[in-house]
């Protein structure tokens, strides 16, 4: 099976599970495309399977740390129909997904329900998903899941003028903390002062994210660090909360831009990668929050259909997951010279 080309704003996910295997998941208009490694760290792939799953705008993954894979999107039961939050989770490599849940929508009136963005999704330490989204008229809301599995209602979060492309990340501590860019130029920020706690607002952040290009990554115990495109240079630029932006370089960005914390040569480190315009993959790293210290972009001489993700394998190795020009998925491995050197990819 070939799968279609997918747009820049989704691509595909890649998540290493409990068994130490890889799996990576793009959303397609017939459902879900599926691919796992066959055995921990090896070349060789099984699928791509085709997951049934309603029809969807956008889908959101998390994983926690358990190693269940959590998936959320924002279905329409038709054209014009209604809108509501579905979500579904994955416990085993390679085994079926559960049934598709509706969490519902904070909106009663189906005109205005119809207008929620789709939804962003953090898993906390316990297992609990948090699932994030702009509704009608620019306000974030949050509906969290309880301990025993039941979801609490809808809570409304203080902001206002939201835009959809949200960023939420879940520290290793189990706290969530939540980023949305507003229409004025700057960020709302969120995080719980404890696991499963409150969503707390802190003070807004004066950056402006390129629209679908915003990540967030946990480079500190309880910190995170965006990485975004400027709208205007088309540069990625970094932030930590208190501190100054820091440019990056490295554009222009089309996409996501995905972030990996992995050692290299004993050394924490950055790995970011995003994809330009015209469809190639660049590639960079630094020593983790220390992205003023050096930070080189270099092409990898791949292309993708869409932004390509970042993971490790079972060996700690970085894996690159692009989705080739003829539509299929191609993985890359680090390759065993010193600092990151990724080998050719191969389509799977």
């Amino acid at each position: 099976m070939t799968p279609p080309r997918l747009s820049a704003a989704e691509g595909v996910r890649l998540l290493l599970g409990r068994d130490h295997r890889l799996t990576a998941i793009a959303r397609t208009a017939n459902g879900l495309l599926r691919w796992a490694q066959r055995r921990p760290g090896g070349p060789e792939w099984e699928g791509p399977e085709l997951i049934a799953a309603p029809r969807l705008t956008g889908l959101s993954v998390a994983q926690g740390a358990d190693g269940f894979v959590h998936f959320a999107g924002r279905r329409v039961s038709e054209p014009g129909g209604t809108v509501a939050v579905v979500q579904a989770v994955q416990y085993q490599t390679g085994r079926p997904l559960t049934q598709w849940r509706s969490t519902g929508n904070p909106h009663k009136d189906p005109e205005r329900a119809r207008s929620v963005t789709d939804p962003g999704i953090a898993v906390s330490a316990a297992g609990l998903v948090h699932v994030f989204l702009v509704r009608a008229g620019g306000g974030v809301m949050m509906r969290q899941e309880a301990a025993n599995g039941q979801w609490r209602s809808w809570h409304a979060l203080k902001g206002q003028l939201a835009r959809g492309d949200l960023a939420a990340v879940a520290t290793a501590s189990g706290r969530i903390e939540l980023l949305v860019p507003d229409t004025r130029g700057r960020a709302m920020r969120w995080q719980q002062d404890e696991a499963d706690g409150e969503m707390v607002r802190c003070p807004n952040i004066p950056i402006a994210p390129g629209a679908g290009t915003l990540a967030g990554l946990e480079t500190a115990a309880d910190r995170v660090t965006y990485y975004w495109a400027d709208p205007e240079s088309g540069g990625v630029l970094a932030h930590r909360p208190g501190e100054w932006v820091i440019p990056l370089g490295g554009g222009p960005v089309d996409g996501r831009i995905a972030a990996l914390r992995v050692p290299l040569d004993g050394y924490d480190c950055t790995v970011l990668a995003h994809r330009t315009p015209g469809g190639d993959v660049m590639l960079a790293a630094c020593a983790t929050e220390n992205e003023a210290g050096g930070l080189w972009w270099a092409p990898t001489g791949e292309r993708s259909a869409g932004p390509p993700v970042l993971a490790r394998d079972a060996y700690g190795r970085v894996v690159m997951a692009t989705l080739g020009d003829e539509g299929g998925l191609r993985i890359a491995v680090q390759s065993g010279e010193p600092g990151l050197v990724m080998g050719p990819s191969l389509r799977v």
